[in-house]
């Protein structure tokens, strides 16, 4: 039996960056494996690996594959520790079928033109809300304003597609700026090439009670844009038109 400190980096809905030499220094003083779910990250912006830590998960169904089409995981590590995941994959039948993994070979051709894209665009999106007066706060790692910049700057090559944001307003003025947008989806997920937004309070986090939101600190008002590869003054210019709508 292993034991593992998990944590996802960046985090959830806010993108909090940890500090991957301190986390592995933990495991390794405590005789702990150390994973890291470097989903929001990718390979392109982040390798936990090199920082010392054990394994490295992603959803591949997110940035890896890029296109919203298929459903896969990968875990990463070194090729002795990974054997016995290996030989228990194959017993229990935990295997991605050829077709998805077609997908991802695929996918994975274009990940650092469509990452790169997604970093600048995501960033150039992320300074125009922070100056907006019907924005309350945002949170980016590539943001010197974010708690976790310093850290991010130093481990990270590039800040990601993910910017997390509070409008001024309540539960319904945030949805009613969301429905104004034109060019993202609605939908909870990320990575792929289409930008898609979601309000956390009324899908992701849907289940919880008030007060257990807002002890995750997620609010009525928060909102979480993951930023596709459309053109990032077109996708300014849609934010700028459903916040002038509220």
């Amino acid at each position: 039996k292993n034991e593992f400190n998990h944590p996802r980096n960046p985090t959830h809905p806010h993108p909090r960056v940890c500090d991957l030499e301190r986390i592995a220094e933990i495991g390794r003083r405590n005789r702990v494996l150390t994973m890291i779910d470097s989903t929001f990250a990718t390979p392109i912006n982040q390798r936990p690996i090199e920082w010392g830590i054990d394994f490295v998960v992603h959803s591949a169904t997110k940035y890896l594959s890029g296109h919203n089409d298929l459903l896969c995981g990968v875990v990463i590590g070194r090729a002795d520790r990974l054997r016995a995941l290996r030989d228990a994959r194959g017993v229990l039948g935990g295997v991605v079928d050829p077709h998805n993994a077609y997908l991802l070979d695929r996918g994975i051709k274009t990940l650092g033109v469509r990452v790169t894209q997604q970093n600048a665009t995501a960033m150039a999106v992320a300074r125009y809300l922070e100056a907006h007066p019907k924005i309350e706060r945002v949170w980016y790692p590539g943001l010197e304003s974010h708690p976790d910049h310093e850290v991010a700057s130093r481990q990270m090559s590039g800040f990601g597609g993910v910017v997390t944001f509070e409008v001024r307003g309540d539960l319904k003025t945030t949805g009613e700026f969301i429905d104004r947008l034109r060019i993202p989806y609605i939908a909870p997920s990320l990575g792929g090439v289409e930008s898609l937004i979601e309000q956390p309070a009324l899908m992701s986090y849907f289940e919880k009670t008030t007060e257990e939101r807002l002890a995750l600190g997620i609010k009525d008002n928060l909102v979480r844009f993951a930023v596709g590869i459309e053109d990032a003054d077109d996708i300014i210019a849609d934010l700028d038109q459903a916040l002038a709508g509220i």
